[in-house]
């Protein structure tokens, strides 16, 4: 390693701890060596991303060798690998399956791409963006265009994002015009609609639709907020305001935005009844503070609507003393009963499977219920749809750890993956209960 290199990889004193430098180094010279250092690191960690790259595309190899020395069909060979790559970087197994498809890309298919990544001119962010815009192309199309940017030669050298995507973008277009059109044409089945936490109680909810489409709502929304600022009587709220206010009530038919929906909020009976601080839980958002929790759930009228009503269903959940575990239950039922499926929805929040946070969509049996997996709270995970597919794969199991005291009795996973590496996942903590989360090894 070169002296650059190893300077760069020195711990970054405090301010206090600042080391003396010789009487001879002047302020720039010292400013100038310290974003010599910044290029350096930069510089490895895109060397790192390329080997990254290659270890998994090597890994996918070597799982499709061992699957098909099992005896595994060759249209189901695969399965599960972004799945282990995710855990092994830190990353949500949707997260992965993106990482595996990057690196497929630039190690097959793109060889300039991926010498600009080891090279340090690119990084991994944008060579992802490279990727994402070829990947309606063929095989061959796909290098052509390659080897037209040439990134490897410093052709994006100063450019942002979205220079580099506009040149692939009319690269791809000049090889295949008609793929790209295609592509454009079945972007429209992707439409969807997302929501994702925001901070002080707020949530971004982001529709993907087609340009037409998106277009025409924005359009109404703009109208009514014009309308109705343009009354008589002096409209307080502003023209966001306006717009958010009225696409809330034209989806829910209430300008509260929750009669009729279960929304799902945990709080202690001490932060309900009496003025507790600690925080409650809702779910699908997260953590929200105390007195928002109370406001809303004895706030009866909704923005000034006198037909803003909404009804509260208060839903007693007993947990064992002194340790958050939410007290179990058993059943002699291959599937779980309503109550019990509730309770676990309430107890994991999100996805178990490690660094994936998706919204539950199966409730399912740690242990198969047909290796004798009991239908109990104890047996039951809360999944998104990807990871309980996954877990169906050969090679993956998944088992519950017993409490090592009697104050950590908080659920616990361990999840082993065909390469026979281990992660565990401990249910987050309810309100009024604080765990630390377990990791993987």
């Amino acid at each position: 390693m070169d002296a650059g290199v190893s300077a760069a990889l020195m711990p970054v004193p405090s301010d206090r701890e600042f080391p003396a430098v010789p009487s001879s180094a002047t302020p720039s010279s010292i400013s100038r060596d310290l974003i010599n250092q910044l290029r350096v690191l930069e510089d490895i960690k895109s060397a790192i991303s390329g080997l990254q790259a290659k270890i998994t595309v090597a890994f996918d190899l070597a799982q499709r060798a061992e699957q098909a020395e099992a005896g595994v069909p060759a249209s189901e060979r695969g399965k599960g690998v972004g799945a282990q790559v995710a855990p092994a970087r830190r990353e949500s197994p949707n997260r992965g399956s993106r990482l595996l498809g990057l690196a497929r890309a630039l190690v097959t298919e793109m060889p300039h791409t991926m010498a600009a990544v080891d090279a340090g001119l690119l990084n991994e962010w944008r060579a992802t963006l490279l990727a994402k815009e070829t990947a309606c192309l063929s095989d061959e199309d796909r290098a052509a265009v390659d080897e037209e940017l040439a990134p490897d030669t410093g052709t994006f050298e100063g450019a942002g994002d979205k220079a580099i995507v506009a040149a692939a973008k009319a690269a791809a277009y000049r090889r295949d015009p008609r793929s790209v059109t295609q592509r454009a044409a079945r972007a429209a089945n992707e439409r969807t609609v997302s929501l994702r936490p925001a901070p002080d109680t707020m949530t971004i909810l982001t529709a993907l639709l087609p340009v037409a489409q998106g277009v025409a709502a924005y359009a109404a929304l703009t109208r009514a907020a014009d309308s109705a600022r343009s009354r008589p009587g002096g409209e307080q709220r502003g023209r966001g305001q306006v717009m958010a206010d009225t696409l809330v009530e034209r989806i829910t038919g209430s300008s509260a935005g929750y009669s009729g929906i279960d929304l799902q909020l945990v709080m202690t009976d001490r932060t309900l009844l009496d003025n507790d601080s600690e925080p409650a839980r809702l779910t699908g958002y997260g953590v929200v503070p105390a007195q928002w929790a109370r406001d809303l759930v004895f706030t009866t009228k909704a923005h000034g609507d006198p037909d803003g009503d909404f009804h509260i269903w208060l839903r007693r959940l007993y947990t064992a003393p002194g340790t958050g575990e939410l007290i179990a239950e058993d059943s002699r039922s291959r599937f779980f009963p309503q109550g019990m499926r509730r309770i676990i929805e309430v107890r994991d929040n999100l996805c178990r499977t490690p660094y994936c946070d998706a919204p539950i969509r199966h409730i399912d049996h740690v242990v198969p219920w047909r290796r004798g997996g009991s239908t109990s709270l104890d047996n039951g995970a809360g999944l998104c749809e990807a990871c309980n597919h996954t877990k169906e794969n050969p090679g993956w199991s998944s088992k519950t750890e017993p409490a090592r005291n009697d104050t950590d009795s908080v659920h616990t996973l361990e999840v082993r993956t065909p390469t026979g590496h281990s992660y565990r996942s401990q249910a987050p903590p309810l309100p009024g209960h604080l765990r630390v989360t377990a990791g993987g090894t």
